[in-house]
């Protein structure tokens, strides 16, 4: 990662008649850097990309890609690469096919066309299936080939707008490798994303918008430790849905739902403290599944983000 940033954001605000959407944010994302934008939806995500995409002129505020404005300048446009949410591709082409057509659209000379393509298959790891119509591929291919056709133009900004929507647990981790390879060539990665496992998995960095506003940035690690110190995260997954009174329990205990059957709270004393909430919860009969201990992740972050942002 070089010191010299390869996108810059100086106090962006936007609003759509009365209503603000932005609030003054700052950003800058480095080349060789994975950054990773987090925020509930209506935080301003998607308004900050497609005003780093030169989509529409900021109502306060600049926006720079290597030093130029990207919604007045070409050039600076053509330094980014988008890979949207939806997939973008031809599905009765093939692989190969779709990205000669994307790599043309994107302005690549002929003569670089085909080394272009295959430099795109190999850092995506899509060659073997160059000759395959795109409608027969996973969703976890689909995804590589839409970032292979985001990079034929070797863009030094690449947005990855939810890379991870319809992809299984094993794709993602191939796809979590073709974003730290691209990340590894210099590119600068910037990811926007619910995905907050992905998040703290890949980024060097993190920045979380809520309401227009970027109310927390640095990295995953550091931020975690900064606020939850040795707490750790015990993690109760109960073997039958637990009625009113069990609700009740377990929210005694400190225990929060997080999705299905799933408890959790955070303890100074993490596994003393599960082995006695373990004894509780069976002396009242309830019988968990399993129970695990575990630091602290950024879905902890995030949630904490969101109260200190509910109590201002």
């Amino acid at each position: 990662m070089t010191d010299r940033p390869i996108l810059n954001v100086w106090g962006a605000e936007h609003q759509y008649g009365d209503r603000k959407v932005l609030r003054g944010v700052d950003l800058t994302v480095h080349p060789g850097e994975i950054y990773a934008l987090l925020g509930p939806n209506g935080a301003g995500k998607s308004t900050l990309v497609g005003a780093i995409c030169g989509r529409f002129k900021l109502t306060g505020g600049e926006v720079a890609l290597d030093g130029q404005d990207p919604f007045v300048t070409a050039s600076a446009r053509a330094r980014l690469g988008l890979v949207p949410q939806e997939i973008a591709l031809y599905g009765h082409m093939t692989v190969r096919e779709n990205l000669e057509v994307f790599g043309r659209l994107s302005g690549v000379m002929r003569c670089d066309l085909a080394p272009a393509v295959a430099s795109a298959m190999q850092l995506t790891r899509t060659a073997d299936r160059e000759h395959v119509p795109v409608r027969h591929l996973s969703g976890g291919y689909r995804r590589r080939v839409n970032i292979a056709a985001a990079i034929l133009h070797r863009p030094q900004l690449l947005i990855l707008d939810e890379p991870t929507v319809g992809v299984d647990i094993d794709a993602r981790e191939a796809l979590d490798t073709v974003i730290r390879n691209l990340r590894d060539t210099g590119v600068a990665v910037l990811i926007v994303t619910h995905d907050l496992d992905q998040a703290g998995a890949l980024a060097d960095r993190v920045g979380f918008l809520r309401e227009g506003r970027k109310v927390l940035e640095g990295v995953p690690r550091r931020l975690i430790e900064q606020a939850f110190g040795q707490e750790m995260e015990i993690l109760v997954q109960m073997h039958l849905e637990p009625d009113m009174d069990g609700e009740s329990i377990l929210a005694a205990e400190g225990l929060e739902r997080r999705k299905g059957n799933l408890w959790a709270r955070l303890d100074l004393d993490g596994y003393n403290a599960a082995a006695q909430l373990d004894r509780r919860l069976r002396g009242l009969g309830l019988i968990p599944r399993e129970i695990r201990v575990r630091a602290p992740s950024l879905q902890n972050l995030f949630s904490l983000v969101a109260d200190w942002s509910r109590a201002a």
